[in-house]
């Protein structure tokens, strides 16, 4: 492309980190990766334009590289770079970046695992690289890039286990030699491949004596055959069925090594330190002659541990090696430490719910059950409980785990009926202030710790029916809740199958609804028939005097002359939900009427026609067919296809009126255009004109707006090779177009009248008027009705508008001769390389002629848009416009068996795409 300085490349990095896909719509990522690699090998290029471009190529190679090809290009690219630039102070960290690139794009793409002679000398340099022990060889100025060095090979162990366990002697011995602070990454190198590699010993059945020392001091070559795929290595448990059972000389040599690197694990930091136990615990794990003894001292070291990362791991070995490693004092005493941290006053709240959760979810040595749910420990005591008691100070979070992990120590404690009333209490603190005034927050936190209570104590009687009652209250003067109520409802009875307090709660909030006074009605009638339409879901609350209220509602509020389409919406919505729940027999006669009276009253024509929808249902079809009619959901089943009306409601739940097809039934199909499509011209010109400067002319023609603005494609309508005969005549076709680009004006919806199988398909044009003339897809759809009345909605095949069909001819006035066309391509031609415009742009493109001539070529291509050809040499002028305004000029000239064109355009945007036509037009030469 032509951008070519460290401020351009800046800009183009941050557009594509704005948005990739938009910025990749405009080019190709093939394109773009080329002009990626041009720019890092480019010697004008500051270091800072290219470390951004190594980062895309790190973030993104997913993205960009789209192919095994371009993936190895990329890769070659990169590491020649890397090889060819110095080993200085001054490309250090570019060099750093360089070999971090090489192994994400390998990983990442999983492409060049075929190409062994790559990946040898990758390995064979990150190698050499790590084997300079305590920087004896290029000093400490370059451990950074050992550090890299020691990255990249970690996770190519990580990606690919096992890749290195034929360099452990060789790994151990960088490990033992290390004394700069790179001993951490030597040291989880080391670990991981040990990991690994006892891991594959211990997969092969037939290991037999003498493997551990082999593995142990083996020093291979790298094999990347049988490579193919990246494996996923599952951490080992104590149910994973591998295990190893090596001689006692192999016990001792495996033990050594492991106690060598558990001695110098407190040189580690603590995150390095939990990745090493957790490494060495599997190890352990898989080997039995290995004792979990070796990790006593560990323990006791990160018994007083502040770090998180540590206190996990302990935690992970504890569900290990259970007893074998923890007594119960040490259970005891972890216990404690978990419940001090819990309430610590200078950790954080993550840190706090974290402990919290560590006590609900607590490894023991001996556990009750194998339910992998919240469950408390059995020494978990209550006096520890105390410690957490929740305050109204803390924050909702604490709170609310808090009150769990109470809630669950009286359930542990049998009925335990203080420990309850004093959590209720609290509960009722909660209620006090959400009473008093109701926060956001604060009510969030109330309805969250009333769902936890109710969890916990559904079954007692006593406190529930409390409960009920205070909800009610509390409803009573704020009924801006119910949104809270119906959740609470809906919650509690997904979670609790058998629990009757939910259903208590939605009866009692009808009965105070139902008996309130009609002048306290007005201001919260919407929330009140909130709370009624999900009170109607339960069937075994009779609705009579919902409906006889709602009735005395419509008739004297003026419900109905106000034509409120929500608040219609909202009765029609209690309506709905009582004849899908409800035994209809009692209430028959007062449903009917209230539906008849909004079909005759009420003043909104939608609303009216739902509850005659409504009324019909219930006066014609069984109780059956209506509630499975009005089920939300139902319009999705093949059986029920309701076409006349939605059924609106405010869960939208409805029967839909257009059926979905899964296969496509329809395609468009680009009709080939005899001759190039063709603009409106700006009018004649005298000849007296013409001598005039007729390229300002051509170039003012662009002041009109809508001139030569549009293209016009035109395409059939067909059906696919093999359609259900159900489909063979369709009619009333409405098509949606969705360019799915913000480079065109969006695209109005086209109607076809009918399309009848093995007939002539429908042709219809498409004007597209395009702000950036790109290649684009066209995605369709249409909705269309069959012979039996039914509507259905069906997906098109995409297609693909390539960069050739953009082409328009030279807009200018049919009376301007072909001389005037030449001189107009040369002035524009000199005027574009002149001008200096940061869109204007020359570049060349060449080929070889493989067969025919260049005549042949130019024939098949570019004859409409010739302006003049010369026969010594042979050379060909091409102007090809583009709609709105952009010109891109040809200058074709052959020698001996290349051909030279010579490109000029007033958009650099459009090169990646003038590059890939003439490739493609040129490989089919």
């Amino acid at each position: 492309m032509a951008v070519s300085s460290n401020h351009e490349w800046t800009q183009k990095v941050a557009a594509f980190h704005a948005s990739p896909s938009h910025f990749l719509a405009s080019t190709t990522a093939e394109n773009f990766v080329h002009d990626l690699l041009r720019v890092l090998t480019d010697e004008k290029m500051g270091e800072n334009i290219k470390l951004q471009i190594l980062g895309i190529l790190q973030e993104f190679p997913t993205l960009l590289l789209v192919s095994s090809q371009s993936a190895r290009r990329a890769v070659e690219s990169v590491f020649n770079l890397y090889l060819r630039l110095p080993l200085a102070p001054k490309t250090l960290k570019l060099k750093c970046h360089l070999l971090l690139s090489v192994t994400t794009i390998v990983i990442a793409t999983d492409d060049l695992l075929s190409d062994e002679q790559t990946l040898k000398n990758l390995m064979k340099q990150l190698l050499d690289v790590a084997c300079d022990s305590n920087d004896h060889k290029n000093g400490v100025t370059f451990r950074p890039l050992r550090t890299v060095a020691c990255d990249c090979l970690r996770e190519f162990e990580t990606c690919y286990p096992g890749l290195l366990s034929g360099k452990l002697e060789l790994l151990s011995s960088l490990q033992r030699r290390e004394v700069t602070p790179l001993h951490q990454a030597y040291t989880l190198l080391y670990s991981q491949v040990l990991k690994n590699a006892i891991h594959t010993v211990a997969q092969a059945h037939n290991a037999g004596g003498g493997t551990i020392r082999e593995m142990l001091e083996r020093n291979e070559d790298i094999k990347w055959k049988g490579r193919e795929k990246q494996q996923e290595l599952a951490a080992v448990t104590v149910t994973t069925h591998l295990s190893l059972f090596p001689s006692a000389d192999e016990t001792k040599e495996l033990k050594s090594c492991v106690s060598l690197l558990l001695e110098e694990s407190f040189l580690l930091t603590p995150a390095a330190q939990a990745v090493l136990l957790r490494e060495l615990a599997q190890v352990v794990l898989m080997v039995h002659s290995l004792s979990p003894a070796m990790f006593r001292s560990q323990i006791l070291r990160l018994f007083g541990t502040m770090d998180v990362s540590l206190l996990h791991t302990m935690l992970y070995m504890k569900a290990t090696f259970t007893d074998s490693l923890f007594t119960v004092e040490d259970e005891n005493l972890l216990l404690k430490r978990l419940v001090g941290m819990a309430q610590h006053p200078l950790l954080g709240v993550p840190l706090k719910l974290f402990y919290m959760d560590c006590l609900l979810h607590f490894p023991e040595n001996r556990p009750l059950s194998s339910n992998l749910q919240e469950n408390l420990p059995v020494l978990f005591t209550s006096r520890m409980a105390n410690c957490l008691f929740p305050t109204l100070f803390n924050d909702s979070s604490t709170m609310l785990g808090r009150l769990n992990l109470l809630s669950l120590v009286c359930l542990e404690n049998g009925v335990d009926e203080r420990g309850i009333a004093e959590i209720f209490d609290y509960l009722m603190s909660l209620y006090k202030l959400v009473d008093i005034s109701g926060s956001r927050d604060r009510i969030v936190t109330f309805f969250q710790a009333v769902y936890i209570f109710v969890s916990h104590f559904y079954t007692n009687e006593e406190y529930m029916a409390e409960l009920t009652n205070r909800m009610v209250q509390l409803y009573d003067k704020h009924c801006s809740l119910a949104p809270h109520m119906i959740n609470l409802i809906s919650s509690t009875q997904n979670l609790l199958e058998d629990c009757k307090w939910p259903v208590s709660l939605a009866g009692a909030l009808q009965k105070l609804i139902v008996e309130l006074p009609l002048q306290q009605l007005p201001p919260n009638l919407m929330w009140h028939l909130k709370v009624l339409a999900r009170v109607a879901k339960e069937g075994s609350i009779p609705q009579k005097a919902t409906v006889q209220f709602l009735l005395i509602v419509i008739r004297s509020c003026n419900v109905c002359g106000m034509g409120d389409w929500q608040m219609g919406n909202a009765v029609l919505s209690v309506c709905r939900n009582i004849l899908h729940c409800q035994n209809l027999e009692p209430i028959f006669r007062d449903l009917a009427d209230l539906l008849q009276h909004l079909h005759l009253w009420f003043q909104d024509i939608d609303v009216q026609d739902h509850a005659h929808f409504y009324y019909a249902l219930l006066t014609c079809l069984s109780t059956d067919k209506l509630a499975g009619i009005v089920a939300e959901g139902s319009g999705n089943c093949s059986c029920t296809k309701i076409r006349s009306l939605s059924l609106m409601s405010e869960s939208a739940g409805s029967s839909v009126s257009v059926l979905p097809v899964k296969h496509p039934i329809l395609q468009l199909i680009p009709i080939p255009e005899n001759a190039c499509p063709t603009v409106s011209s700006a009018g004649e010109a005298s000849e007296q004109d013409i001598g005039e400067d007729y390229l300002g002319k051509y170039l003012g023609q662009f002041c009109d707006p809508g001139f030569a603005s549009t293209i016009t494609l035109t395409f059939h309508l067909g059906f696919v090779e093999k359609v259900d005969p159900h489909f063979h005549k369709i009619f009333t076709i409405l098509l949606h177009f969705d360019l799915q680009s913000s480079h065109y004006e969006p695209l109005s919806d086209l109607l076809v009248p009918c399309l009848l199988f093995n007939k002539k398909p429908h042709a219809f044009s498409l004007v597209f008027k395009p702000r950036s003339p790109f290649p684009f897809t066209l995605h369709a759809s249409a909705i269309f009705t069959t012979e039996d009345g039914d509507t259905y909605c069906s997906q098109l095949q995409p297609v693909d508008v390539g960069f050739p069909r953009l082409f328009l001819p030279l807009p200018v006035p049919l009376s301007w001769p072909p001389e005037v066309k030449v001189s107009l391509f040369t002035k524009l031609w000199t005027s574009l390389i002149q001008n200096g415009s940061s869109q204007s742009i020359l570049s060349r493109f060449c080929f070889k002629m493989v067969q025919g001539p260049l005549c042949e070529l130019i024939r098949l291509h570019f004859q409409k848009y010739v302006v003049s050809q010369h026969s010594q040499p042979e050379s060909y002028k091409v102007f090809l416009f583009l709609p709105p305004c952009i010109n891109v000029l040809f200058l074709l000239e052959q020698i001996d068996d290349i051909v030279k064109v010579d490109i000029v355009t007033d958009n650099w945007k459009l090169l990646p795409f003038i590059n890939s036509y003439l490739v493609d037009m040129t490989s089919k030469n």
